[in-house]
């Protein structure tokens, strides 16, 4: 996407988008499965065609059955952002365009021998120029991969302070109190009521949290259950990302 956020990876041979992502992205009001079916039926996308059906085999976090998801084409992707009717629908869009045409150019490059040393030497470096070109073009997308998968499905989830930690080692400048206030003025954690500073849907959804309940027995024989909010290794990698992506490009 224009900022990075939602990756294009492929599946079956073919480039791919996650509508959750998509969805997440684009900011939209309906619920994730209500904004899917409405899209399918409304724009008339059809499975094995513009997308297809699998099922997020993870620990759901609301419980119950798993995750339904959507992988869509790059063409699908792009039709559901321009019809959202607002910015990021269109900055989603543009990135979809623009990463098409890189792909494009990628596969219409042809091998060439050359017939003289002189030659060899002049396509090395032009193919060394297009490589370069094409890379910061694609930088310019998405942001730097700071974590490893092996980070992002790690089972080992860390403390908002020790996420700010991380954040400030990564080269975004934050301390706790001020991620807090991130976290809850862009609706990753409650901002009011009983669930104040615990994890929204939107963020459970995305499987940023995980809530870690602790039982404490008291001197008197009371016992007391003590809920932490923690933060997953997947939304490790998303919330580092996402804040050096902010910074680069200057947004809150």
């Amino acid at each position: 996407m224009t900022n990075g956020i939602i990756s294009i990876e492929e599946r079956n041979g073919q480039q791919a988008v996650s509508a959750r992502e998509l969805h997440c992205f684009l900011e939209s009001k309906q619920d994730f499965s209500t904004w899917m079916k409405n899209r399918i039926e409304k724009y008339g996308l059809i499975e094995k065609v513009d997308f297809e059906v699998f099922h997020n085999f993870m620990e759901n976090p609301k419980g119950g059955r798993p995750l339904t998801e959507y992988a869509l084409t790059v063409d699908a992707a792009k039709e559901l952002s321009m019809v959202e009717g607002n910015e990021k629908g269109k900055q989603a869009r543009r990135y979809f365009i623009e990463a098409e045409k890189a792909f494009r150019q990628v596969l219409s490059q042809r091998p060439v021998i050359p017939q003289t040393f002189s030659e060899a030497l002049r396509l090395a470096a032009s193919q060394a120029e297009q490589i370069e070109q094409q890379q910061k073009q694609l930088e310019a997308q998405r942001p730097r991969v700071l974590f490893s998968q092996a980070v992002e499905t790690a089972k080992e989830s860390v403390l908002i302070g020790e996420l700010a930690k991380i954040i400030c080692q990564n080269g975004v400048q934050t301390g706790e109190k001020r991620l807090f206030k991130w976290l809850r003025d862009n609706h990753y954690l409650c901002a009011c009521g009983e669930r104040y500073n615990q994890p929204s849907q939107k963020a459970m959804e995305l499987g940023l949290f995980e809530m870690k309940k602790t039982t404490i027995n008291k001197p008197n024989g009371e016992t007391m259950v003590s809920t932490t909010t923690k933060v997953t290794g997947k939304g490790q990698v998303y919330f580092v990302n996402k804040l050096l992506y902010n910074q680069q490009n200057q947004q809150p």
